[in-house]
């Protein structure tokens, strides 16, 4: 990449390996349904530490099938994070339910134990935890939470693959975890997403579940239960497989970026870096928070003049267009989840960055900000 071409937000990583497993299941002739699939899971099951996994087509099929097995229907209420992907709460409506937004902590971003608690109502039946941005929840307290109320839990840990909270790997506290491995995650199958669990009883209903409802000894054409058409190919599995066995190095990569934006990003007046607490973050975005006082959508167009993309990052699902039209919700409901989705801005951000995009991205960051603050506008909040 020259000095001045753009610095795209995300890219994944691809090489040889990919192209020679992917190839391999092009020659078998079985693209789908087939042993790349199994590998796949089994090669997650082994490094996380669960008894199965569950590949699916996306992370948000892996949600909507964990919170479909939960029984969940209208008139039911899940308690999540508007700070996370839309598909989050998409999932929950999927199976008739509502879901039910808690305020976040300011500094994880990740829902507040004590707002999630304040959210319960008779009709709540379950908490979907979020990972935002690769930093665990708060899980045990949750889950404690649960317990106290007899509610299910589902895990979308699709932004913190691999991650763990207190050393213990995401997946091994009793409830299922969900990864998505869109192009931009840590690790990528193109499209896809994985369930991981250690309850026989879900991972056989999960199976069932993501090949449409086909029955448990696995009859052909035979189906027991209304499923979905949530299988990912021997394709995308055999990406998977080749990403995972690069993992580690694609997740060093990533840290050794966000080591150097931290160092840049705290030296920029008006700019917090990403928070850095107790718990490893799984690093997913660079996202930093900009003063309130800042216009974030001018900072980010100014950025992007420069040749460095950068996006708003990420957008109150409360606030999107169909849950204020359908759901009635409107600004000033979760201050502190508004006043982080009105700041944050992600910045380019993948393992192969060098150090040299990064000192770029940053001058261009630091000289947007004080360009704002010298043309005197007031921020558009």
């Amino acid at each position: 990449m020259s000095a001045h071409e753009r610095i795209p937000l995300a890219r994944p990583v691809i090489g040889a390996r990919e192209r020679e497993l992917v190839d391999e299941v092009l020659r078998s002739g079985q693209l789908s349904l087939g042993p790349f699939v199994t590998r796949f899971e089994e090669v997650w099951a082994e490094r996380i530490g669960v008894r199965h996994a569950v590949a699916c087509s996306s992370g948000t099929a892996g949600l909507h099938c964990c919170l479909h097995a939960l029984g969940l229907g209208p008139g039911d209420e899940v308690i999540t994070s508007s700070f996370s992907f839309v598909a989050s709460a998409n999932a929950i409506l999927y199976t008739g339910a509502t879901p039910v937004f808690a305020e976040v902590d300011p500094h994880t971003f990740n829902m507040d134990p004590a707002a999630v608690e304040a959210a319960i109502t008779p009709r709540t039946r379950a908490i979907l935890i979020v990972d935002i941005f690769g930093y665990p929840a708060e899980v045990p307290a949750l889950l404690d939470i649960a317990r106290r109320h007899g509610l299910g839990v589902v895990e979308d840990a699709c932004q913190s693959i691999d991650g763990d909270f207190d050393g213990r790997k995401l997946g091994t506290f009793g409830h299922p975890a969900v990864y998505g491995f869109y192009a931009n995650k840590q690790m990528t199958t193109a499209e896809g997403g994985i369930v991981l669990t250690d309850d026989p009883e879900l991972y056989r209903l999960l199976k069932s579940l993501t090949n449409q409802g086909r029955s448990d000894d696995g009859q052909w054409l035979v189906h027991s239960r209304l499923g979905f058409n949530y299988r990912l190919s021997d394709v995308h599995a055999a990406i998977g497989i080749a990403q995972v066995e690069r993992l580690d190095d694609m997740m060093a990569g990533r840290a050794r970026v966000a080591g150097w934006y931290q160092d840049r990003v705290r030296a920029i007046e008006g700019v917090s870096p990403m928070f850095e607490g107790p718990q490893r973050r799984s690093w997913f975005v660079y996202a930093p928070r900009l003063d309130q006082d800042l216009d974030r959508d001018a900072v980010i167009g100014r950025l992007e003049a420069a040749g460095v993309s950068a996006k708003p990052y990420l957008p109150c699902i409360h606030l999107q267009p169909f849950y204020r039209a359908e759901h009635g919700h409107r600004p000033g409901e979760l201050p502190v989840t508004e006043a982080i989705s009105a700041s944050t801005v992600a910045l380019p951000f993948f393992p192969e960055m060098t150090e040299a995009q990064v000192e770029r991205v940053c001058e261009a960051l630091g000289a947007a900000v004080a360009a704002e603050r010298g043309a005197g506008v007031p921020a558009a909040r």
